[in-house]
Parts: C-alpha cells; sequence; structure tokens
C-alpha cells in the first residue's frame, strides 16, 4: 500500500495518474453540449449505494472509469454557457494549476512551520485587495472557506468588539456588566435582501435570530436608508445596543448593491460596525470600468470577498479583511502545542492567530497564480464582459411580452417572471387562483428545463411570488444563449399552463 503514498519514490505514478485524470476531465470539457445529462436522483442514487466501499477496483484506469459513471457523466457543468443559475463560475486556467500544486504539496495554512511561503503569499494577497477596498494601513485579514463563514467570522469580531465597548462604559460609570447581560441587548441591521448567513450567523453567536434587523429595501432592491436611520433610531430609544450594520455589495438575488456611503455615515453616527458582504460584488475592485460602484466600502470595518465568484476561482477561495488589525485578536487563542505566545512575541506569522479554522488549505494560491499569470485587469475585464451581457439581457427581457423583470441589474443578476396575461382577450382568470398558476408554472418551467438538460436557471420568491433567474458569471454565454433559454422557459411554463386551465374548465 505505500506504494500510493505521493513521495519521491511515487513521482512517475503520480505524474501518469494526474495526467490519465486529466486528460479524461480535458475530453470531458471538450465534448459537453449542455450543462448537464438532466440525471434524476431516482437514477444515480441507487447506483452509487450499489458501490462496494470494502472493495476496491485497485485499478487505477477502472476507478476513472466508475468516476465517469457516477459524477463525470453527470455533473452540472458551470463552464457551458447555459448554465445560469447560482453563483457558480467558470475557473480560469491558472487556478486550476494552482490547485493541482496546493492539492499535492498539501500546505496547512494554519501556522508558519507547516507552510513557509504560503503564509507569506496570503498574506501578501490579503494586503492586495485590503488596498485595493482602501482599508488603511492597518487593515489585515485571513482567507476562509467562503462568504458564510467570513460573514460570521466577521459578526463575531463585531460582537465581542460590540461587548468590550459596552462593558467599558458601564465599568466607567462605576459598574461591571457582565457579558452575559450585554448579549441580549445587541442587534444587527441589514436589508431584507441581505444573504441569509446574516441570521444564521447571529444565532450561531448566541443572539438569536431575533437579534437580526431586517431593513426594507427600495424598488431597486437596495436598503432603503431612511428606514435604516428609523431603525437605528428606534435601537437606541428601546435601550439596545447596534451592534452591526450589514451592507451587501452585491445581493444574492438581484446583484443589487446598498447606498455604501450613506450606510457608512450612519454606522459611523450610532457607533455600529460596518460589515460589507461584497462576497460577489467583490469583482469589481478589478474591474477597468467599474469600481466606482462601490465606492463606500473604504469606510467598513470588515469586508467579504469571495475569489470563487466573481475572481474566477475554483471553490473554495474566500477572505475576510478588517480594517483594524487588532480586532482580529476577538478570534485569537494560543495553544502551546501549536502557537504558543512565545511566537508572536518571536514576530513568527502563524495564520491561525487570525482565523476560526485550524487546518486549512492553501487556497490562496490558486489567486496569486491567477495575478501572475493574468493581471487584475484581466480578470476585472472579465466580469465587465458578464456585467455587459447583463444589461444586454434586461433589454431582451423587458421587450419580451411573455416576461416580467423586476429591476435593472446593477452587476450580472437578472430576475424575471413567465407572465402569461398577454394570451388572453378579454378578463383573465379571476383572484388567486389565477396567480396561484402563474407561480406553478414558472416553478414547474424551471424544473422542466432542468429535468432535460439543455440549461440550468435559477429561482426565487419576490414578495411572495414565483420567479426565475439568470446568474451571468460565464463571458462565453451570449445574447443568442439568453434568447434560447427564454424560449425553452415560456415553452415549458405554456405547456403546463396550457394542461392546467384544460383540467379546470
Amino acid at each position: 500500500m505505500r506504494s500510493h503514498l505521493l513521495n519521491e519514490t511515487t513521482a512517475d505514478l503520480y505524474r501518469r495518474a494526474v495526467t490519465e485524470g486529466v486528460e479524461r476531465v480535458a475530453a470531458k470539457l471538450a465534448t459537453t453540449e449542455r450543462p448537464h445529462t438532466g440525471i434524476s436522483v431516482d437514477e444515480l442514487a441507487p447506483v452509487i449505494d450499489g458501490i462496494d466501499l470494502d472493495r476496491p477496483l485497485v485499478d487505477p484506469a477502472a476507478v476513472l472509469d466508475e468516476l465517469e459513471e457516477v459524477y463525470l457523466r453527470d455533473a452540472v457543468y458551470f463552464h457551458h454557457p447555459r448554465y445560469l443559475g447560482h453563483l457558480n463560475c467558470p475557473v480560469v486556467i491558472p487556478a486550476v494549476l494552482g490547485e493541482a500544486v496546493l492539492s499535492a504539496v498539501n500546505s496547512s495554512l494554519d501556522t508558519w512551520d507547516q507552510s513557509i511561503g504560503g503564509t507569506l503569499i496570503e498574506r501578501r494577497l490579503i494586503d492586495w485587495t485590503a488596498r485595493r477596498v482602501g482599508l488603511g494601513e492597518g487593515a489585515d485579514g485571513v482567507f476562509t472557506s467562503g462568504g458564510s463563514q467570513s460573514n460570521f467570522h466577521a459578526l463575531l469580531l463585531a460582537r465581542d468588539e460590540a461587548c468590550r465597548i459596552v462593558m467599558k462604559h458601564a465599568l466607567d460609570e462605576g459598574r461591571a456588566l457582565p457579558k452575559s447581560e450585554v448579549l441580549p441587548t445587541l442587534r444587527i441591521f441589514t436589508s431584507e435582501a441581505s444573504h441569509f448567513s446574516v441570521k444564521k450567523s447571529a444565532a450561531m453567536l448566541g443572539l438569536g435570530y431575533e437579534a437580526v434587523v431586517s431593513v426594507p429595501v427600495d424598488r431597486n432592491r437596495r436598503m432603503d436608508t431612511s428606514m435604516l436611520a428609523l431603525e437605528l433610531e428606534n435601537c437606541r430609544r428601546d435601550g439596545l445596543f447596534p451592534m452591526a450594520v450589514v451592507a451587501t455589495a452585491g445581493t444574492t438575488d438581484f446583484g443589487s448593491i446598498d447606498p455604501l456611503p450613506e450606510i457608512a455615515r450612519l454606522a459611523s453616527e450610532h457607533a455600529a460596525w460596518m460589515h460589507v458582504d461584497a462576497a460577489y460584488g467583490c469583482g469589481l475592485l478589478v474591474s477597468p470600468t467599474r469600481r466606482h460602484l462601490l465606492d463606500g466600502i473604504e469606510h467598513a470595518d470588515s469586508v467579504t470577498v469571495d475569489y470563487h465568484k466573481s475572481f474566477f476561482q475554483p471553490v473554495s477561495s474566500s477572505a475576510v479583511l478588517v480594517r483594524d488589525r487588532d480586532t482580529l485578536k476577538h478570534a485569537t487563542y494560543h495553544a502551546d502545542y501549536l502557537n504558543p505566545r512565545r511566537m508572536a512575541e518571536e514576530r513568527i506569522p502563524n495564520q491561525v492567530d487570525k482565523s476560526i479554522q485550524t487546518t486549512r488549505r492553501f487556497d490562496a494560491l490558486k489567486l496569486w497564480m491567477t495575478l501572475r499569470t493574468m493581471g487584475a485587469d484581466g480578470l476585472g475585464s472579465l466580469f465587465d464582459e458578464v456585467i455587459d451581457l447583463a444589461a444586454a439581457g434586461w433589454e431582451i427581457i423587458d421587450a419580451d411580452p411573455r416576461f416580467e423583470v423586476v429591476v435593472r441589474p446593477q452587476i450580472s443578476t437578472l430576475v424575471f417572471r413567465y407572465s402569461p396575461s398577454y394570451r388572453w382577450e378579454g378578463p383573465p382568470p379571476e383572484g388567486e387562483v389565477r396567480a396561484d398558476l402563474v407561480d406553478e408554472a414558472n416553478l414547474h418551467a424551471r424544473k422542466a428545463l432542468f429535468a432535460s438538460g439543455e440549461a440550468v436557471v435559477a429561482g426565487t420568491k419576490v414578495d411572495g411570488r414565483q420567479y426565475l433567474k439568470f446568474t451571468l458569471l460565464n463571458p462565453q454565454t451570449t445574447t443568442a444563449d439568453i434568447a434560447a433559454v427564454l424560449d425553452l422557459l415560456a415553452a415549458h411554463a405554456e405547456q403546463f399552463l396550457g394542461e392546467s386551465l384544460a383540467l379546470h374548465s
């Protein structure tokens, strides 16, 4: 069994095995004609359940043959131009090369003595990103597994910083206030269109879902700052403490960017931590033409960036950044067997001092390889292409009488709905029945399209109604692809409505 260990004696075996695997994937990428096959859970699950994991195939070629059957054949391929579903991007080749290198070397980025150059590369990329954001000389951060972890990490820091401030004020007034009494008074403010991880983080931090105040959005699905101001005033009036305001730079559903300068002003006035969730919109940091859309982000106390969304990196590649590196100490713990306190005194850079993870992949290498090959402008131009595509897509949907579109996109997401009112002459069917049928038609269209394998789109609800969503992150997607997918969706929806109306007539 030692022959399977990667070391100096098995380098040739490693080269052959990886080459064969790469050849299989390359062949699949070159011949993929649709985003996925349309296979169902009921079809695939018995095949995988029937594999005896206690009886290895031994032959690597046989293992790859089996992998073709259980994974490669039916995987969802984000590189296909008609994958328009979730926030999944096609990946750039330099990053994939970086993935291969980091997996083989297998550095762990928790301590210096496990990573050496990896530690310094990650730190350099954090500094580079923080400068792009404009956080100042005291900024710092760390790579994470994704936007949800980054948001959790930021709110953990915000919670403990709020507790520190409130407890200090109480002590200055001559009374000791325990943390357990502070926590129920903390409130987080975020828009009703923000990511669910804000509420989930509040629950995991011991604050409860009820600690999150959902601020209404305007007609462009951006946080309504007049309502934020009102809610902050109500918070103070009720004797509560505004722990954090979470602004979103690129909401999951709409790609909307909250009014960052005004939110920054209000957060400052109320001594609240300002966090910007830029997991989606962070690609604007390298945009040659649209960096201004993030104006105001430089005032944040913390920022989430997901390189594996708009920087075209493989999962996972994310980071949390902070304006004041000292606040990262809220997540620091010194263990004698890993990062004893003397290491900090000796200026040995251990990333575990900043992270809520211990063992952590060298995901920063992928971004490093990308920037050293393509440059920031090269990446930004790719993101600009999908934003331009979304603008053109909005024009197409807005002009199509079969559909209604919610808002003109700021980034690259289009939320729309098949709306069949044009099909009826005279009064349409009455009441909620018709609205419910239209909801069902839109839901059916998405499911039927996915089952066909012809394309993948996402779905969501807007004001309680079922909508469809194009998330455009592939520069290879064209307006012709958008038009073709709209035709497929309309055909599925119309077939469903025709059958449903006939059944009820």
